[in-house]
């Protein structure tokens, strides 16, 4: 059990609600809760007869607790979910946010554009959202811009228009660009009636039009009274396109499903009377973990983190399994601003939404645990071929260059589950002989490993694509290393004609050579891990060479600006001309001087 003294701990501990964390001998935080009473929801974890495993492993670890005392069940829900976000403590459920969902930014400009965002809302505007997909956010701009002729174009070339462009002529834009084609109050009306579209107020939208062109009509207006009858039959289009065959508002629709160790939260979105779309999480899930807690984790943290957007909606679908909805209302509707319900619906229209974002949920975790049966089943050969009792962690090291130039090496993480992708590294290749891949292998080992200091973050497999030159490399760099662990090192030598199922492995400085067959499932792990570094440093190399090829020597030249760099490149045919010419030929150029031309000549050449 743990060194901790829980009973004189608990002997003056309140009854209030409020938040505790637990640490372990590290002091790190490896669970956060939250209590409506601190000492009987503290007092249940030290109880002789704990049936769960997943809290007889937490309680082994706890080393110290600490808490915080709040006024309500629902203050403690919101300072629980903000210190879980900030610890990521390993036995709570974890909510792992790591792609930036799109948005629909309406801007605050004179004359608001509207268009998709994503990352940090750093522009001011309003922002509609978030869309479970891109696809989901172009297609509502689509619509709009038949709709409503409310600019969707970039800043500089709003601002550099002289006269209309083609939306115009497409009536896709009433060219607030240009003075003279819309004045800013029917522009503002326009945006006034995105932004009601956008917060799925769309019949809201069709009787604010019906009053224009009536009111057009009645002034015998006859112009923009035919304007507004084609928006309201293209706005009744679309409505008729994406309706569905009920009459719910608005509401969220969340299922889980649970097997195995893993989770999926699908959540469906409806608004409008209209599915907007759907979206798959995937929680970060600790073994041996309550199906109420994962469900009630998810919703909490889904919600209070901002994740399921501004414009929450007043009622949820919840699943049967989750736990203290009168809290997870109230905390919520905090965030909300108004009222919000947590139903769990057994039958009626709601209940079928249910049933249809359940029936999503166990198919995406079907799909997770059938790719997770045929990974692991690799992994089971791959340790049976290498004589390993488990193998949690792996890395593959490649170097990519364009004959010894812009060279990069990168470094790419499996364990377990596949890819890791958050753990990827790519290493600008320095001070080494253009083309030395040897060279490049050591250098890539030192930024590696040379610092490593523990045994956590050291592989089990070391792959070096490659023959048995980089493979050498490698294995002399362990040849002093101190840690306990130390990697098997692999070499991956590519097969005649570069085949698959052609390769060969190297182990032990290339004196074992292990052939497997063309269907080994340990074989296609190698070639994926492989791949995928060859592709992450390819797709390195690439990047830093299209950078390169962007930046002319000639702008390090002093007293060469954009203008004359310009002309230069323009009289001599690009930068291998103006690399050929003579100080009389460059002071040719307009611009250049004589004096410039002797300094531009000896730049470019003392360079050499």
């Amino acid at each position: 059990m743990s060194e901790f003294d829980h009973a004189s701990f608990l002997k003056s501990l309140t009854s209030k609600p409020g938040v505790y964390r637990m640490y372990d001998a590290d002091g790190t935080v490896i669970y956060v809760g939250k209590a409506k009473n601190l000492k009987n929801r503290l007092s249940s974890y030290f109880r002789k007869d704990l049936d769960s495993v997943k809290t007889r492993a937490l309680v082994s670890n706890i080393h110290n607790i600490e808490f915080t005392v709040t006024n309500s069940e629902t203050e403690a829900l919101i300072l629980e979910n903000n210190l879980i976000k900030e610890y990521q403590p390993k036995y709570n459920i974890l909510l792992r946010d790591d792609k930036s969902y799109p948005y629909i930014l309406l801007t605050e400009h004179k004359h608001p554009r509207v268009t998709m965002h994503r990352g940090s809302k750093r522009f001011k505007g309003e922002y509609f959202g978030p869309f479970p997909s891109a696809g989901a956010v172009w297609n509502s701009l689509r619509i709009m811009q038949k709709v409503f002729p409310v600019r969707q174009c970039e800043d500089n070339y709003y601002k550099a228009r002289s006269r209309p462009c083609l939306q115009y002529q497409l009536k896709r834009c009433s060219a607030p660009c240009v003075e003279g084609y819309v004045s800013d109050e029917q522009y503002d009306s326009q945006v006034a009636l995105v932004r009601k579209f956008l917060s799925g107020k769309s019949q809201d939208v069709v009787d604010e039009l019906i009053e224009k062109m009536e009111t057009a009509s009645s002034q015998l207006n006859f112009e923009d009274a035919a304007f507004y009858r084609d928006q309201i039959s293209s706005l009744r289009k679309v409505t008729e396109q994406q309706n569905v065959s009920g009459s719910v508002e608005e509401i969220d629709v969340i299922a889980i499903a649970i097997d195995k160790g893993l989770a999926t939260a699908h959540v469906l979105y409806i608004r409008d009377q209209k599915v907007l779309g759907s979206k798959n999480y995937s929680p970060k899930v600790p073994a041996n973990s309550e199906p109420s807690e994962i469900a009630t984790s998810f919703i909490s943290q889904f919600y209070l983190n901002g994740m399921g957007g501004q414009n929450i909606p007043k009622t949820i679908v919840v699943p049967g399994i989750t736990e203290g909805l009168d809290e997870l209302q109230n905390a919520i509707a905090q965030v909300r601003d108004a009222k919000v319900e947590l139903i769990t619906p057994q039958r009626g229209e709601k209940f079928k939404y249910y049933q249809l974002a359940q029936k999503n949920a166990d198919i995406d975790l079907a799909t997770k645990l059938a790719d997770g049966r045929a990974i692991s089943s690799k992994y089971k050969e791959l340790c049976e071929v290498l004589k390993l009792p488990a193998i949690e962690r792996m890395e593959c090291f490649d170097i990519s260059h364009t004959f010894g130039e812009y060279p990069i090496a990168s470094c790419v993480v499996f364990g377990p589950e596949g890819p890791n992708k958050s753990e990827y590294r790519r290493y600008n290749v320095k001070g080494v002989k253009a083309g030395d891949d040897y060279g490049a292998m050591e250098f890539a080992m030192n930024k590696r490993f040379g610092k490593v200091d523990s045994d956590e973050k050291v592989p089990d497999i070391l792959f070096i694509d490659g023959g048995k030159g980089q493979l050498n490399k490698a294995e002399a760099f362990f040849s002093n290393w101190t840690l306990d662990k130390t990697p098997i090192i692999v070499g991956i030598a590519k097969g005649e004609g570069r085949k698959p199922g052609l390769e060969t492995l190297y182990l032990n400085g290339g004196e074992i050579e292990v052939h497997l067959p063309k269907a080994s499932q340990a074989l296609h792990l190698i070639q994926h891990i492989r791949d995928e570094s060859h592709r992450f440093a390819i797709t390195g190399h690439r990047n830093k060479r299209g950078k390169a090829k962007t930046q002319s020597v000639l702008q390090d030249v002093p007293g060469v600006g954009a203008k004359r760099r310009q002309a230069l490149l323009k009289n001599f045919g690009g930068l291998q001309g103006v690399m050929a010419a003579k100080p009389e030929q460059l002071a040719q150029v307009p611009g250049i001087s004589k004096e410039l031309a002797i300094e531009i000549h000896a730049f470019l050449h003392d360079k050499d």
